[in-house]
């Protein structure tokens, strides 16, 4: 047992079915009285009605796109300004989480958002309320002090602790209509946080414990959400799942296939979960090793190679993309290069150098 560790989690979780329709008295347990919802269009619509019924709610910023946009956090930094918000909604997937952590964090600064972005200015002092409302059972943003934001083709990962919701309302009915293949790319998402917290250099004994669990409920349960999105015990157990992926890197951070993400997502225009994907069965066989075995033993698995072929089994089941030879033209060294100097590669129990990212792609042309 290790005695030499930090767990830090300050994020008031409230965990249940029918969960979001308490945000009124959620928001009146933290004082806010004014709010911005940050949303995708898809569910633009309803947190429109929601405006009409709830004063607090006086502005809804409804285009967060699936890779989020600098300008998307502009725009709702602009709206909290303009009706004096104290809080920001964010409801969706990572996206919209991270466009309202994003638009909270400056939204009482006076320099511009690209200087935040770029690191030139520090974040502002006084910050915005963050509720964080997940409608996507993978990316765990909402107990994260992360905030991935693009900026037309750059796309930056800012790790601040000015960005960790105040609260986070799971509720697995806003997941019970996620389309199937979005199911898949998300629970996929999440079964990466969970291995990767577990496999990084910087892994500790509360993280460790939520991953394995994690690990657990998407192997029992993702195939079935996957299958049939109405079965709610499936989606309770992957938004519980999420979570606990949330949670478990939250504090150790991703590590290789997470790095290999970046570059897949922003070349050759992967969504976030099928990104990480695409390397995840890959990088169990390289980071095989004792622990990897007794993950897999306590989750209910004979090892990790049952573990990387099932992953396998669930990418070829949603028709996700696992080879080179379904991203068109690759340029393998751009590829390699980018994967190998990003920043979580560092996080990687097994060195991943150039020459080693190449022989583990060239086994995926």
């Amino acid at each position: 047992m290790a005695h030499d560790f930090i767990y830090t989690q300050p994020v008031k979780i409230f965990f249940g079915e029918g969960k979001f329709g308490q945000l009124g008295s959620i928001m009146e347990e933290l004082g806010v009285q004014r709010c911005v919802i940050a949303c995708g269009r898809h569910f633009a619509p309803e947190a429109r009605a929601m405006q009409e019924k709830d004063s607090r709610i006086v502005a809804v910023f409804g285009e967060v796109e699936q890779n989020p946009q600098l300008s998307g956090v502009v725009e709702t930094a602009r709206l909290c300004r303009e009706f004096n918000a104290d809080a920001v909604v964010g409801v969706g997937g990572g996206s919209s989480i991270d466009t309202a952590k994003f638009a909270a964090a400056i939204a009482k600064g006076d320099g511009e958002a690209i200087e935040y972005y770029h690191g030139e200015k520090p974040f502002p002092a006084e910050r915005l309320t963050i509720i964080a409302v997940p409608t996507t059972a993978g990316t765990g943003s909402e107990v994260t002090q992360v905030s991935v934001v693009s900026h037309g083709s750059e796309k930056r990962t800012i790790n601040n602790p000015v960005f960790m919701p105040k609260a986070a309302i799971v509720d697995p009915i806003l997941s019970s209509t996620v389309p199937p293949r979005t199911t898949m790319n998300t629970g996929l998402d999440a079964l990466a946080h969970a291995l990767e917290g577990y496999w990084s250099k910087n892994h500790q004994p509360i993280s460790d414990l939520m991953a394995v669990e994690a690990v657990r409920l998407v192997m029992q349960n993702l195939e079935t959400a996957y299958r049939d999105g109405s079965n709610m015990e499936a989606r309770a157990n992957m938004a519980y799942a999420s979570l606990l992926g949330g949670l478990s890197f939250a504090n150790p951070k991703t590590a290789g296939c997470h790095a290999c993400s970046y570059p897949l997502s922003e070349d050759y225009h992967l969504p976030h979960g099928e990104a990480c994907a695409f390397t995840l069965d890959s990088f169990v066989r390289i980071n095989a090793d004792e622990r990897l075995e007794e993950l897999c033993h306590r989750a209910g698995l004979t090892g990790t190679e049952e573990l990387a072929e099932r992953i396998a089994a669930l990418k070829k089941l949603a028709g996700l993309r696992s080879r080179l030879s379904d991203l068109g033209e690759v340029n393998m060294e751009k590829l390699c290069h980018d994967c190998a100097v990003h920043g979580l590669m560092n996080n990687n129990p097994v060195h991943m150098d150039e020459a080693a990212l190449r022989a583990m792609f060239e086994k995926l042309a």
